[in-house]
C-alpha cells in the first residue's frame, strides 16, 4: 500500500512539473523577439534573402572559366572509299576532347550583377517591411490580452463588491432594515455580471491562441503576458514624438528600390548592344584504328613490301588557341522597343511614387490626429474614473447609513464599472493609434 501511495505521489509531482513546464511567461519585447525568429512569415523573407544571394553567385559563375570535357566512339560499319576498293578511315575511332573559355569582356554579365545586388536588396527591404508588420501583430495581440484581462479585472472587483452589498442587503432584509425589491435589485445586479465575465474569459483565451499563432507556440502551452497598460501608457507617453518623417517608410523605399531596379534594367538592355570577346583553348586526343594498306602498296611499288611493325591505332593530339568576338548589328528593333517599354515602367512608377508619398503623408496626418485625440480620451476618462470611484463610495457610504437606496448604489456601481472599462479601453486605443504611427 505504501508503495502504491508513493507511486501516485510521484506521479502527481511529475505531472506537476511538467504542468509547470508548460507555462510561459513573456515580456512585450520577448514575444517580439519570438515572433521575429520563429514566425513562419519571417522565416520565408529571411529565405527570399538568402535565394537572391544565390542567384547573385549565378551570375558572377559566368564570369568564372568554363570547362567542358566530352568523349565518343564510333564503328564504322561501311567506310567510306576514294576510289573503287580504296576506302579511308578506321573502322574503330575514339575521340576525347576538352575546352575552356573565359570570358573577356561581358557587358551584359557586369549589369547583371549590379540589378541582382539592388534585387537582393529589395528583398531585404520587404524582409524588414514584414518584420514591421510583424511587430504591430504582435504589439496588438499582446496589448488585447492585457486590455481583456484588465477588463476582467474590474468586472471580477465588481462582481465581488456586489456580493458584499448582496450579502449586506440580505442581512438588512432579514432583520426588517431593508426592502425585498433591495434586496432582489442587489441580486439582479450581480447576475448581470455573470455573462460579462464569461465573455471576457472567453476573449482572453482567445487574443492568447492569437498572439501564440504569432509566436508559433503550440496551443497547449500556457501563455502569460507580463506589464500592464497602465505601465505601457506611461512609456508611450514618455517617448512620443509626433514627426512627419517618410524617409524610412517601408512603402517608399521599396518604390525607390523598385525604379533603381528598371534603371539596371535599361542599362542592361543597352550593354546587349555591345560587343562580347571570350578567349578560348581545345585539346583533343583521336585514335583511329589503322587500315592495311599493304596490299595497295605492293600493287602500286609492283613486289613485295617491307613489313613494318606498327600500333593497331593511329594516335593524334590536336590542341588550339584562339578568341572570338561577337558583335550585335540589328535585331528588328527589338532592343529600341524594350528600351521604351522600360522607360514607359519607370514614368509609371514615377507617377505611382508621388501619389504614395501623398497617401502615406496622409495617413501619418490621420495617425497623428487619432493618437492625440485616444491620448485626450484617454486622459479624460482617468479623471472620470476617479470621479466614479468617488461617487461610488459617497453612495455606498449613504446606502450603508439607509440614507439613500440600492437604485442610487447600483448606478453609481455601474457607473464606475463602467467608467473602468472605458479608461482601459481608451488606453488600448491609445497603445494601438501609438503602433500604427509607428
Amino acid at each position: 500500500m505504501k508503495k502504491f501511495l508513493l507511486t501516485i505521489c510521484l506521479c502527481l509531482g511529475l505531472s506537476a512539473a511538467a504542468s509547470a513546464q508548460q507555462k510561459l511567461e513573456l515580456t512585450l519585447d520577448e514575444a517580439i523577439n519570438i515572433a521575429l525568429s520563429d514566425n513562419p512569415t519571417v522565416q520565408v523573407a529571411n529565405l527570399e534573402i538568402e535565394r537572391y544571394d544565390y542567384v547573385r553567385k549565378q551570375a558572377l559563375a559566368t564570369l568564372y572559366p568554363q570547362v567542358d570535357a566530352s568523349a565518343q566512339y564510333s564503328l564504322a560499319l561501311r567506310r567510306q572509299e576514294m576510289a573503287e576498293g580504296l576506302s579511308f578511315g578506321g573502322k574503330n575511332t575514339f575521340n576525347v576532347a576538352g575546352t575552356i573559355s573565359l570570358p573577356l569582356f561581358v557587358p551584359s554579365v557586369y549589369r547583371q550583377l549590379k540589378l541582382t545586388r539592388t534585387q537582393m536588396e529589395v528583398a531585404v527591404e520587404s524582409a524588414r517591411a514584414t518584420r514591421i508588420d510583424m511587430i504591430a501583430a504582435v504589439r496588438s495581440a499582446y496589448y488585447n490580452i492585457l486590455l481583456a484581462e484588465q477588463s476582467l479585472t474590474v468586472l471580477e472587483e465588481a462582481a465581488t463588491t456586489t456580493d458584499r452589498v448582496v450579502k449586506n442587503t440580505e442581512e438588512l432584509y432579514k432583520n426588517g432594515l431593508a426592502a425585498e425589491y433591495d434586496y432582489i435589485t442587489a441580486r439582479v445586479q450581480r447576475s448581470n455580471l455573470d455573462p460579462q465575465i464569461l465573455q471576457v474569459k472567453n476573449g482572453v483565451e482567445i487574443a492568447k491562441l492569437q498572439l501564440k499563432m504569432y509566436l508559433s507556440i503550440p496551443e497547449d502551452v500556457e501563455v502569460e503576458v507580463v506589464g500592464s497598460l497602465d505601465g505601457f501608457k506611461d512609456v508611450a507617453l514618455l517617448g512620443a514624438d509626433y514627426e512627419m518623417d517618410i524617409e524610412n517608410n517601408t512603402t517608399i523605399k521599396n518604390l525607390d528600390l523598385q525604379l533603381e531596379l528598371l534603371d539596371h534594367q535599361e542599362k542592361l538592355i543597352q550593354t546587349t548592344r555591345m560587343p562580347t570577346v571570350a578567349a578560348f583553348a581545345q585539346v583533343s586526343y583521336i585514335g583511329q584504328e589503322r587500315s592495311d594498306l599493304s596490299g595497295i602498296l605492293g600493287a602500286m611499288g609492283g613486289g613485295a613490301t617491307t613489313a613494318v611493325k606498327q600500333s593497331k591505332f593511329w594516335w593524334q593530339v590536336p590542341i588550339s588557341l584562339g578568341a572570338q568576338i561577337n558583335i550585335p548589328i540589328f535585331a528588328g528593333f527589338k532592343k529600341t522597343n524594350q528600351l521604351r517599354e522600360v522607360r514607359n515602367q519607370m514614368a509609371q512608377l514615377n507617377i505611382q511614387r508621388e501619389y504614395a508619398e501623398q497617401g502615406i503623408r496622409l495617413q501619418i496626418e490621420q495617425a497623428i490626429n487619432t493618437l492625440l485625440t485616444a491620448r485626450e480620451t484617454m486622459l479624460s476618462n482617468e479623471l472620470t474614473v476617479q470621479q466614479a470611484e468617488k461617487a461610488y463610495n459617497i453612495s455606498l457610504t449613504r446606502y450603508n447609513a439607509g440614507a439613500g437606496t440600492i437604485l442610487e448604489l447600483n448606478s453609481s456601481q455601474l457607473s464606475l464599472t463602467q467608467a473602468q472599462l472605458s479608461y482601459s479601453q481608451s488606453i488600448y486605443d491609445y497603445l494601438s493609434a501609438y503602433a500604427n504611427y509607428q
